[in-house]
């Protein structure tokens, strides 16, 4: 075993010298991560709130009024403009005043009194389908409930025939960022970790001191190794610091295990090591080394359930999904997180961070050749 790690110690002192002096390497292995957790968990918040509303108000009944104020007091709208006619209401949407217009005809609280259908037109403006999807499911909600109400009282029942009790488990309040934060540490730790790594046998080829490697008593594997320990100790930092994140800025509570949380992000943060490791056996300058550890990182957010579930995703991206490490450490992030799952609960996904991370690192030292060019 020793003679298998041959020049370990050597290579691993050396890594940690050249680390702590390139403190330019160090901001950016720091920087912008914390910069990514923040505005991300700041940003992605899919809870659409006090959406700019404009109304056109033609019966101004009480009726009328009051079913107005049932669109407000949701919270999802703000009224900012009152118009007085249909071209104008299209028009406050068209410049982008309004995301949402609500027309209420002259003859609603009339039809209402007559016990027919009274319409209430509601103008989404849909080039933002985000805002657009939940503006409709609150406005569709908004009029059920008013007319449920109706019918129930005009029926002379005391209830309505059958009500759903939903009780949400995991995040009750259904906030955005309980689960887009687990997710943004997996994403932000692939940028500390896989360009390091990448650039890391590229920089000695760059400045001349490959040879001196490829020259010395060095075995591959103490030579992989020796150069994966370092930034393996200064990510696990960062991961510690992204968790203290997580649970004192964003106050998303931690459920599970602290200590699965670690392992989970040790096998994570490996695996990424492992693969910046490969690229840089690969690549001859550091932009070729850039560009290729921007290939496996797009994927590692689009495709691993990030912002969108695999679930509704064409089979290939699907399947491209599958062979990304931030798949399954998000997965185990969440379930940590949020679900109080253990590591026993999702052993596979743990069997798999392993096995991608041993195959990676083997591959890296099989790949590194002891000779120049």
């Amino acid at each position: 075993m020793k003679k298998f790690f041959r020049g370990f110690n050597a290579i691993l002192y050396k890594e940690f010298i050249v680390v702590f002096r390139d403190r330019t390497a160090l901001f950016f292995m720091f920087f912008p991560p914390l910069l990514q957790i923040i505005a991300f968990g700041f940003a992605l918040d899919l809870d659409v709130k006090h959406m700019p509303t404009a109304l056109l108000n033609q019966d101004r009944s009480l009726d009328s009024r009051r079913l107005v104020d049932e669109f407000v007091n949701t919270g999802t709208f703000r009224i900012v403009k009152v118009v007085g006619s249909a071209d104008e209401l299209a028009a406050t949407i068209r410049r982008g005043e309004a995301y949402l217009g609500i027309e209420i005809p002259p003859d609603f609280a009339r039809n209402l009194r007559a016990r027919h259908t009274a319409y209430v037109q509601v103008l989404i403006d849909g080039s933002s389908s985000t805002t657009g999807l939940q503006a409709l499911n609150t406005a569709i909600g908004v009029t059920f409930n008013d007319s449920l109400t109706r019918l129930v009282k005009e029926s002379g029942r005391t209830g309505i025939p059958v009500e759903v009790r939903p009780q949400v488990l995991y995040n009750p309040a259904l906030k955005s960022p309980n689960f887009f934060v687990p997710g943004v540490i997996g994403t932000a730790l692939q940028l500390a970790t896989v360009f390091a790594t990448a650039l890391s046998i590229v920089r000695e080829r760059e400045r001349g001191t490959l040879e001196q490697l490829l020259v010395s008593p060095l075995s591959r594997w103490g030579l992989m190794l020796g150069k994966i320990v370092p930034y393996l100790c200064i990510t696990m930092a960062m991961a510690a610091l992204l968790f203290a994140i997580l649970r004192w800025i964003f106050f998303v509570p931690i459920h599970g295990s602290v200590v699965a949380l670690f392992v989970s992000a040790f096998l994570y943060i490996f695996t990424l090591l492992a693969l910046g490791l490969l690229i840089s056996t690969k690549a001859q300058t550091q932009m070729e080394a850039f560009q290729l550890a921007l290939v496996f990182l797009l994927p590692g957010i689009f495709f691993s359930g990030f912002i969108f579930p695999r679930e509704t995703m064409p089979w290939i991206f699907y399947a491209i999904g599958a062979l990304m490490p931030a798949t399954y450490f998000i997965e185990l992030m969440r379930a940590i997180v949020l679900r109080g799952a253990s590591l026993t609960d999702f052993w596979s996904s743990i069997l798999i961070l392993a096995g991608m991370g041993a195959a990676l690192f083997s591959l890296c030292a099989v790949r590194f050749s002891k000779k120049i060019g």
